[in-house]
């Protein structure tokens, strides 16, 4: 594991696939519940899922 990460907790992968985050993703990333956008990357070498706030893009805001 990279040494920049922080082990929060252990999570159960619920029933219908939902991983649930810990609170304090939601308040160090500034992320808001229902509107912020995450992209999920899997390293198969270390058998890793990575989630990273979206950025958005110039072209991605004026399409809305």
């Amino acid at each position: 594991m990279d040494s920049s990460a922080i082990y929060l907790d252990t999570y159960v992968l619920q029933q219908d696939m939902r991983i649930r985050l810990p609170k304090a993703i939601i308040s160090n990333l500034d992320a808001i519940k229902g509107v912020s956008l995450f992209d999920v990357f899997y390293d198969s070498n270390k058998r890793e899922i990575i989630l990273r706030l979206h950025e958005q893009k110039k072209d991605e805001e004026d399409n809305k």
